[in-house]
């Protein structure tokens, strides 16, 4: 789909047909961007305005609030949860990281404090 959506100078997004083409005639040589800077040969200027730019009515089909705590007790079954050794060997590696960063942070401070030390010392 990428690889289309880059040759396609059409105007339309998509060389498949898909929703959201509004099938209108558009110039040749305007393109949709596609998002990749530097390429000169697209502008938002010329781009074609589909079905999808239009905003979405968030209201439409919410959840009422104990509809909602229902939806997440269901999809927090659905996690698969870590086991005991796998939340051991992680909690040893985020303390090792933190030490490590703790002592990054202090012994480039310390530098950096020494070095004022030395620039600014009468």
């Amino acid at each position: 789909m990428s690889q289309d959506r880059d040759d396609d100078t059409s105007g339309a997004r998509g060389s498949d047909g898909a929703a959201g083409t509004t099938g209108a005639a558009v110039p040749n040589g305007s393109a949709v961007p596609t998002g990749k800077a530097g390429r000169s040969d697209t502008t938002v200027a010329n781009r074609v305005r589909t079905d999808a730019d239009t905003a979405e009515d968030t209201r439409a089909n919410r959840a009422n609030p104990f509809q909602y705590i229902g939806q997440v007790i269901e999809e927090l079954r659905k996690v698969i949860w870590p086991t005991r050794n796998q939340m051991v060997t992680y909690t040893i590696v985020v303390f090792l990281f933190l030490i490590f960063m703790t002592a990054l942070v202090s012994g480039v401070d310390f530098g950096a404090g020494k070095l004022v030390e030395l620039v600014f010392d009468r």
